[in-house]
């Protein structure tokens, strides 16, 4: 494949842009003649977007009804018994966490790609803290209710989660997945210093790739908690994978790239199994089976690989843009206020269990769709604009 020059930038509702500027022309010898600006043309991967809020489906899936603790008592009784056909299915839902990640992979790839450092860290920052220090506050207060039976954090500990580093410090979580924020926090730092600070080109975000899928398979053999920390052996495959989906998105003939994303998928596979597999028991909630994990991470894979190559480009609807938007502030506040709207409608209001599924998704859609509009929408162009602006020296 043939690059055209162009830009590559994320917007900031998660949409993946690319800019095409028409190619240079040889012009006859003579004096200049007057052209018309061309406006550059721009390809959205809405695609990607679709994928994005399908993940975060897949998690809320699992929160719901593919588990138990919290969400038991909000029911009443064990998900196994509010869906007894479907719980086995939910519990695969959780897999939705590596599929964002492959996917991070890709669009961190992409909007790295050519952007200076600071550039990098305002877009990254702007993207990330507006809603997510929305959401703290918003379920730091929802808990404190009188009426709501759920433990809240103490307030020292829900200040301390406003900076996303409750994980390493041991502090109590806000968020039961923040967790996930403390991987991609911990992959924009890797990918910044090896790739962005240097300058992103080909040789080096392969070489990146290389070093790091080795680097994380010697820190699972030294068994070191430091190492484990910095290279996380168990998800770095599937942020590596994207990236070599990003490359595969730039030349589809590219050997190393492919490489890339098959190494990674191997060695991913083995993560999710090792992690989420284990011998049918009936004391365990559900059973996954080690071939359904594999499809599940095989269809991530595939999927993020489709668009890539460009094959799901006829999927340009722009509701999948506005999807994109609202995965993120969706994916912030789905479990924790899930639980509360599910004891409401249907312990106190008797609401089927069926149809208190479907109306706490929308419920908590709803509640994305007013943190992107009342949030994100203000403060993130001007988070970007503050970090981006050059400070004297």
């Amino acid at each position: 494949m043939i690059d055209t020059p162009g830009d590559t930038r994320v917007t900031s509702t998660g949409t993946v842009v690319r800019a095409v500027l028409p190619p240079a022309t040889d012009t006859p010898a003579g004096p200049p003649q007057p052209v018309a600006p061309r406006k550059p043309r721009e390809t959205r991967l809405r695609a990607l977007d679709g994928l994005r809020l399908v993940a975060a489906l897949m998690v809320a899936a699992y929160h719901y009804g593919g588990r138990d603790g919290e969400i038991a008592h909000a029911w009443g009784t064990s998900p196994k018994l509010q869906f007894p056909t479907l719980h086995g299915y939910f519990a695969y839902g959780c897999l939705g966490v590596q599929i964002f990640f492959v996917i991070s992979g890709f669009v961190i790839c992409m909007s790295g790609w050519g952007r200076p450092l600071r550039s990098f860290f305002a877009s990254r920052a702007a993207r990330l803290l507006p809603a997510y220090w929305a959401a703290i506050i918003l379920v730091t207060a929802v808990f404190a209710l009188p009426v709501v039976t759920y433990k809240a954090v103490s307030p020292s500990d829900a200040l301390v989660n406003l900076t996303m580093m409750q994980m390493p410090l041991g502090v109590d979580r806000v968020l039961g997945v923040c967790w996930t924020l403390w991987a991609e926090v911990r992959f924009y730092a890797l990918f910044a210093l090896c790739v962005v600070l240097p300058g992103a080109n080909r040789r080096r975000v392969i070489m990146f790739c290389a070093c790091w899928t080795l680097a994380a398979a010697i820190a699972q053999g030294a068994k070191m908690p430091l190492l484990d920390i910095v290279l996380m052996p168990e998800y770095a495959p599937f942020f590596i994978g994207g990236v070599g989906l990003y490359l595969v998105h730039r030349d589809r003939r590219d050997p190393y790239a492919w490489g890339i994303v098959v190494v990674s998928w191997l060695i991913g596979q083995h993560y999710a199994v090792d992690r989420l597999w284990h011998a049918s028991n009936p004391e365990f909630f559900s059973y996954r089976s080690s071939v359904g994990i594999m499809l599940v991470v095989t269809l991530g894979f595939l999927a993020v690989t489709a668009i890539a190559l460009g094959w799901l480009h006829w999927a340009n609807w722009r509701w999948l843009t506005v999807a994109g938007a609202l995965t993120y502030p969706f994916y912030l506040v789905h479990e924790h206020l899930g639980w509360v709207v599910v004891e409401v409608l249907h312990r106190k209001l008797g609401v089927p269990s069926y149809a208190t599924f479907a109306l706490t998704v929308l419920a908590m859609l709803v509640l994305a769709w007013l943190l992107n509009k009342l949030v994100e929408d203000r403060f993130t162009p001007r988070i970007r604009k503050a970090l981006s602006r050059p400070t004297a020296r």
